[in-house]
């Protein structure tokens, strides 16, 4: 007589749980990396402003016979108040020295 020998291996049953375990977390999961995502471009908006209206003011002090209006981003990197990185993504983002010097 000959033996058989069983093959251990998952069932359909217990792939198909896997599998619908696996959707449901990846269902949980991608809103909230889409949310974490979109809150650190905002955070990021909102440092890039600071640091343009900090580095702005501290320029309009120190050159007193500048007119904010006419205040540009390329003479802030010029006068080295701003990096040409920082000029690029402030570029990037479409903020202006006039936009974040008449924010409230």
């Amino acid at each position: 007589m000959s033996k058989v020998k069983k093959v251990k291996g998952f069932t359909l049953i217990e792939m198909a749980i896997v599998l619908f375990i696996i959707s449901l977390l990846i269902l949980i999961i991608i809103p909230n990396i889409n949310h974490q995502r979109k809150n650190a471009v905002n955070v990021n908006s909102n440092a890039m402003r600071t640091e343009l209206r900090t580095q702005a003011q501290l320029y309009l002090s120190e050159h007193p016979n500048t007119e904010a209006s006419a205040l540009t981003t390329n003479m802030l990197v010029t006068d080295h108040y701003l990096t040409n990185q920082q000029a690029k993504k402030l570029a990037d983002q479409k903020i202006t020295v006039q936009d974040v010097l008449n924010e409230k």
